[in-house]
């Protein structure tokens, strides 16, 4: 395989993985004046979390962008004009190897088109994996997407070899899917979870027993949902993220704001704008809902089934249940302190740390950090000042709109229009 060649797949696989969030990407490009590959990789390198919380760059790519379904959000679709190109495993092995040495990377997160079948599609990206590990002695961070519908076989091995393994669901709801991609089924994507999730079980319970039981996927497993390509609102997406954090033990969630690839009119057309700060606030709700001890019905029902896009919603939720408030940070417990707007979990714990030695007022909380610019509407503390304030929640609304600035106010018009 010529050196030209081994460019042009790399920038046609990693340009076609940039729409797969589920590794925590972020943009990153490393300039190279010898004249290697990575001059044509910032497209291909993202970064990622590992269990422990370390931050690691990652090869990011596609084994292939070929695809037998033809699902109308998908940009290698089957029936897309678009260059194809497909790595062979002992390819991706070595780009992996050669780009690991350089220093660009630590690890590799490997997705796939689906050709063939899915069987056929697992097998190569568990051979890579396998390849790594066992043949280059490779330890770095392999992330694995899983195939929806491989087999159970195929599942176990994956997760011997991989860090984390991920199945996207990529549409919040059945309907939705059937809708967009009548050719797949939601029990595909669902059986390797479940595959996933019993392994972990076991082989926990296993190295408790045996200590040289070895690891199975150890940074667990994740999904992704495109948003805004199939019109469900933020209740039902949270309600599917809710489940499936329940029922299959997943890490994360990602939220994907569809990008518009097609003129296809089950489909937002190609210029509408991207769904940015709506896939934020869906964010917040799914750090509200892991560490902060919200239920998905506090914060989406019935009554309010899209978030607010001009307030975060936490404060959202405040402002709806002005009746809970204000709460006293000097003897609160801190599934209370939690719920006050402006206070984060470090802060929650400073505050406990802080009241065992004094009562708390006002320049105390200032010294500790805390942001009262939006909490000291929800909070009383040792002190006369604010305690005699009676304001109606849009009022308290108003005074912290005022006083606050957020990156995503120039598209704040816009996409509040999506919602009238």
């Amino acid at each position: 395989m010529s050196f030209e060649r081994t460019q042009e797949k790399l920038k046609i696989l990693a340009d076609a993985a940039k729409y797969d969030v589920s590794c925590s990407s972020s943009g990153s490009n490393r300039s190279n004046t010898s004249k290697g590959l990575g001059d044509s990789t910032g497209m291909g390198i993202c970064h990622s979390y590992t269990e422990d919380g370390r931050c690691v760059s990652l090869l990011k790519i596609l084994l292939t962008n070929h695809c037998i379904f033809d699902c109308a959000y998908c940009v290698t679709r089957k029936s897309n004009d678009i260059k194809r190109a497909a790595f062979k495993v002992q390819e991706v092995v070595d780009l992996t190897i050669n780009f690991y040495r350089r220093n660009y990377i630590e690890g590799l997160f490997l997705s796939s088109g689906i050709f063939k079948n899915a069987d056929f599609t697992m097998e190569r990206l568990v051979a890579v994996a396998k390849k790594l590990r066992l043949e280059e002695n490779f330890n770095g961070y392999i992330h694995l997407k899983s195939i929806p519908g491989a087999s159970d076989e195929l599942m176990r091995e994956a997760g011997l070899y991989a860090d984390r393994l991920s199945v996207n669901i990529e549409i919040p709801t059945t309907e939705g899917l059937r809708l967009l991609a009548p050719d797949k089924k939601r029990e595909d994507f669902i059986k390797p979870m479940i595959k996933v999730k019993n392994e972990i079980i076991q082989y926990k319970a296993e190295k408790k027993v045996l200590k040289a039981t070895p690891k199975y996927a150890p940074a667990g497993q994740s999904t992704q949902m495109i948003i805004g390509a199939s019109g469900e609102n933020d209740f039902q997406i949270m309600q599917t993220s809710n489940h499936f954090y329940k029922n299959y033990n997943l890490k994360r969630v990602y939220y994907s704001g569809y990008v518009p690839i097609s003129y296809d009119n089950r489909l937002p057309q190609i210029g509408s704008e991207v769904p940015m700060l709506r896939e934020n606030r869906l964010y917040q709700t799914d750090w509200l809902m892991r560490f902060y001890g919200f239920d998905v019905s506090e914060i989406l029902n019935d009554q309010h089934r899209n978030l607010d896009l001009d307030i975060d919603p936490k404060l959202s939720w405040a402002l709806r249940n002005l009746h809970e408030f204000p709460i006293d940070v000097n003897t609160a417990d801190k599934r209370m302190l939690a719920r006050i707007p402006g206070l984060g979990m470090t802060s929650v714990y400073k505050i406990l740390n802080a009241r065992r030695f004094r009562l708390l007022n006002w320049e105390h909380l200032k010294k500790i950090g805390i942001a009262l610019n939006r909490a000291q509407y929800f909070m009383v503390c040792s002190s006369n000042q604010f305690e005699r304030r009676d304001l109606t929640s849009e009022q308290i609304k108003g005074f912290i709109l005022q006083n606050s600035t957020s990156k995503y106010r120039k598209t704040l018009s816009n996409q509040l229009s999506l919602f009238g």
